[in-house]
């Protein structure tokens, strides 16, 4: 066989990574209107003397980092999606950016319990008004950006497959808004309380509330991305619908697979069918639904024989 003809049987591994997402421009303008909110908190933080604005600019200036690496994780996947040191793509960079993300919002649930901590210890004074005014300047503007990471664009985009609800690094990214929409709405009900009833200890209180949340968001993303990067078997879904579309055929059977996700819904599979009468590898590819998302197929066929076949057939 000429080397020429090899192509016939070669295809490229970028499996629609090399496209740009939707979640990399609505995390790159999320991250342009909680800099520009960090910027202003922080000037005028230094200005005014008040530690209260000077804090939740530091505190946006986090959460700006964290979305950093989330349009990082979108970029470097994209722009290596021809690299052929990745066998097969660049897809699993954006769980590793949603993996990233998770273990940031580990860390800064442990800092707000921290800081409660500390705080009921400690009680220090509270300027009332001025601390409300804050949380709501930044409830608006991580309300803005919850809204704009949540809404469900990818059906208009025709150059990068649906994967809503399965991009973990958008996932990332709209888990931390929503942490500061959350620690934004549980301060301005902790101050209005400690105000107006002297509930002075609410404030704390709800510190710790919102990071038990949080870590709730964290430890699910990172459940789901950690599967995802050791390469844990499938869904059982996909795995039962593969076997019973090869199995219902003739003799055959399936003697081992393995399903793992290489991107945003796409997987690859290695699949062993015994039988008593094989076919080439594309017979038993063309049995396989094409709504699965299975970009890499691999299909080894081994043939049974006779004498065997009251045993092996029916494993």
């Amino acid at each position: 066989m000429h080397n020429d003809n090899l192509h016939l049987w070669q295809h490229a591994h970028t499996f629609g990574q090399e496209h740009q997402r939707s979640g990399e421009r609505r995390t790159t303008l999320v991250i342009a209107i909680t800099a520009t909110m960090m910027v202003v908190e922080i000037v005028t933080g230094i200005i005014f003397g008040s530690m209260a604005l000077l804090a939740d600019g530091l505190h946006m200036a986090s959460h700006t980092t964290a979305l950093f690496i989330n349009v990082f994780a979108y970029i470097y996947a994209r722009r290596h999606a021809h690299d052929r040191r990745y066998s097969f793509g660049t897809g699993k960079v954006n769980a590793l950016g949603g993996f990233s993300g998770a273990v940031l919002l580990a860390v800064f649930a442990l800092m707000m319990v921290w800081g409660s901590v500390e705080r009921i210890i400690h009680s220090v004074l509270i300027a009332f008004n001025q601390a409300i005014f804050v949380a709501v300047i930044g409830l608006m503007i991580n309300g803005a950006s919850v809204f704009i990471l949540g809404h469900d664009d990818d059906h208009h985009d025709t150059r990068a497959p649906s994967d809503h609800h399965h991009d973990h690094n958008l996932r990332s990214a709209y888990f931390h808004v929503m942490a500061d929409a959350l620690t934004s709405v549980l301060a301005i009900m902790a101050l209005v309380a400690a105000k107006y009833f002297g509930l002075i200890w609410m404030d704390p209180l709800m510190g710790i509330v919102g990071a038990i949340l949080v870590c709730r968001w964290a430890w699910g993303l990172l459940h789901v991305t950690s599967s995802i990067l050791l390469d844990k078997q499938g869904s059982g879904q996909i795995i039962t619908e593969i076997k019973e579309r090869i199995e219902r055929v003739g003799d055959n059977r399936v003697a081992d697979l393995h399903l793992w996700v290489i991107g945003p819904d796409i997987y690859g599979v290695i699949i062993s069918v015994v039988t008593h009468h094989p076919e080439p590898p594309e017979y038993y590819k063309k049995l396989l639904p094409s709504d699965l998302g299975l970009v890499h197929v691999t299909i080894e066929v081994h043939q049974c024989p006779e004498k065997e076949d009251s045993r092996l057939v029916s494993r």
